[in-house]
């Protein structure tokens, strides 16, 4: 077991927003959490990564509790935390960008190697190498952020709506680069409003309500669910 939320209870100030959250990723699998607007789900992924800390209960990554570890050493044991929206420097170059995400790397060596890799699996960033990350547009945006998995190849990756704010189209090519991730060898745990394209992808998912755990399944469980098609599906 890669990470394990064992009783979870955090929120902000006195004022809890998660309580008694239990939940596992695996290694190798894609997780997605659903649930409706204010269920707690970034909330779950700000614990796992260091943003806020539990009042309540054990993060467990790779076998060690983390729960009061800090944001620079959960990055140094392999887990990455690309949040939603402001997940970019927007006034340094798309370069620069990879560079400041390189940075727990040790290695200088691996860190030329893992810039190249990147620039060459995505032309369009390499094309826009010397420009700056605010004149990207959106999707190109989530790629950079994106590249993070591969330039660093982390044992966990925690994504917050990747698709948020996206054009279809771009929306399905950001899906498949999640894929893509998991097939690398990083886990992914993922928070994402479609809950459907979201669940489409995922071997497991969680539904939250109000700050809880209501339901669990893999992801085709949870689309054929009556109750999470008529709640988060539409119908």
């Amino acid at each position: 077991m890669l990470l394990e939320l064992r009783d979870i209870t955090a929120g902000y100030g006195n004022a809890p927003v998660l309580s008694d959250i239990d939940l596992h990723v695996a290694q190798g699998e894609i997780v997605c959490i659903i649930g409706p607007n204010g269920a707690g789900k970034s909330t779950v992924l700000r614990t796992v990564a260091g943003q806020l800390f539990p009042s309540k209960g054990d993060v467990i990554f790779k076998g060690e509790t983390i729960s009061t570890m800090s944001i620079a050493e959960r990055g140094r044991n392999g887990l990455v935390f690309i949040p939603q929206g402001m997940n970019i420097f927007s006034n340094l170059t798309v370069i620069e960008n990879l560079e400041v995400a390189g940075t727990l790397l040790e290695d200088r060596h691996a860190l030329g190697l893992g810039i190249k890799e990147v620039l060459e699996k995505y032309p369009v960033l390499y094309n826009k190498r010397k420009a700056f990350a605010r004149e990207l547009s959106g999707g190109e945006r989530q790629i950079l952020a994106l590249s993070r998995s591969i330039l660093l190849k982390p044992d966990l990756v925690l994504l917050d709506e990747p698709s948020l704010g996206l054009a279809p189209i771009v929306v399905d090519m950001i899906f498949d680069q999640i894929v893509e991730i998991g097939k690398s060898g990083s886990s992914v745990l993922l928070v994402e409003q479609n809950a459907r394209k979201g669940l489409s992808i995922s071997h497991r998912g969680y539904v939250l309500e109000l700050g809880r755990n209501r339901l669990a399944g893999t992801g085709r469980e949870l689309l054929e669910s009556d109750e999470v098609r008529q709640l988060y599906l539409g119908g």
